[in-house]
């Protein structure tokens, strides 16, 4: 059988989390977008009404709700602000390795900080030299005792300068290649730690993005994660989780841009009739709205195979790869439809464009994205 519809209680998720956009996010998105600012304020209130965390365990005092009731209430925040959005959302991707191969006491530790403190979290996988290529990675963490010192730089971390732990991927054994890294649980407050000055992004400026240098620091062996060699295979489990997620994102904010699109072509108007009336405007409408579709069902699937405990990395990569250039695509041509205002601050759609590049960049670029699917395909 299959069902698209939702359940009383997924729609109740799905309108709060519009309500909140509409009223939270809308109004404060440009403030942020300008002065770079993180917000604080909304993230709070979002946390204070159970919109971020929701997929911690109940156990850690999370909601315990699938990736899919994730995916309803990111697709609303992002129709706010990605880059606002982005920052709350950062610790689905950091926790997700904790949640998927963390023992109970590191659950207890580190998410019941999340969800009962309302602190905030970050995942140390990308560096200056290697981004789509994890095993590029330079950072190394060496047993010393009962201990781990771990050395190197991490680039373009979001929530860096806010999170209270990081999860760190690195080296225990460089000559094994990836079956020789290890994910580490490292409290932001060890010794050792710089954390480096805000990149100023060409979008989603609300979301806090540093790069961050480990000298010789040093955290006890229970904050390892699994076993040594275990890294690189938790960290790409994480991204199963994660990448539906960062998909909707995508999906929430090309619909913004339709919406944006439409109404402006509806009021605005040449040679007295309204733009909407024309097939040049429309149909290039009526392809956001058929795409925006299509990228959503790519999402849900992908979620729903990760909720029914089945491997879901092939669609999460088609979801990501695709949602991703149909918030591309659909910006720049809301931007078209605006015509000279589209290219103005004073209009929404000059952010959405500048918001929807990285999508097709950050948690894997869409070439790698196209990689995994080909590997899929051809390989497994």
């Amino acid at each position: 059988m299959i069902d698209f519809s939702l359940s009383d209680e997924q729609k109740q998720l799905q309108e709060l989390a519009r309500k909140f956009a509409k009223e939270e996010i809308i109004p404060k998105a440009a403030h942020h977008d300008e002065t770079g600012e993180y917000p604080f304020e909304i993230v709070k209130k979002a946390w204070e009404l159970g919109l971020i965390n929701t997929h911690v365990p109940e156990s850690c005092g999370g909601m315990g709700l699938s990736v899919l009731d994730g995916c309803l209430i990111t697709e609303e925040l992002c129709y706010g602000c990605t880059g606002v959005a982005t920052a709350m959302e950062a610790n689905m991707l950091a926790s997700a390795p904790v949640i998927v191969a963390g023992n109970e006491e590191q659950k207890k530790e580190f998410l019941g900080q999340l969800t009962g403190e309302g602190k905030l979290a970050a995942y140390c996988v990308t560096e200056p030299e290697a981004g789509s290529d994890v095993t590029g990675i330079k950072t190394t963490a060496k047993k010393v005792g009962d201990q781990y010192v771990i050395n190197g730089s991490k680039m373009w971390i979001t929530n860096a300068k806010v999170a209270s732990w990081y999860f760190v991927l690195a080296y225990t054994d460089v000559a094994a290649k990836h079956k020789g890294m290890s994910g580490f649980l490292v409290p932001t407050d060890t010794a050792g730690i710089t954390i480096g000055k805000k990149e100023w992004n060409l979008g989603q400026r609300a979301s806090d993005t540093r790069g961050i240098t480990f000298e010789n620091v040093t955290i006890p062996e229970k904050y390892r994660l699994g076993r040594e060699g275990d890294g690189f295979k938790i960290a790409m489990a994480a991204f199963d989780h994660s990448r539906p997620a960062v998909a909707v994102g995508a999906v929430g904010l090309a619909r913004r841009a339709m919406d944006e699109a439409i109404a402006y072509a509806k009021t605005r108007k040449t040679f007295s009739l309204p733009i909407a009336s024309y097939q040049a405007v429309s149909f290039m409408i009526a392809d956001m709205a058929k795409d925006i579709e299509a990228a959503r069902l790519l999402v849900w699937k992908s979620a729903w195979l990760i909720d029914q405990g089945e491997r879901n990395t092939k669609f999460a990569a088609m979801a990501k790869a695709f949602a991703a250039d149909v918030a591309m695509k659909t910006a720049t041509d809301a931007v078209q439809v605006f015509g000279g205002y589209g290219y103005s601050k004073e209009y929404p759609v000059e952010k959405l464009m500048r918001d929807a590049k990285i999508y097709q960049i950050y948690e894997g670029t869409s070439q790698i994205q196209r990689l995994i699917i080909a590997k899929e395909l051809f390989d497994r």
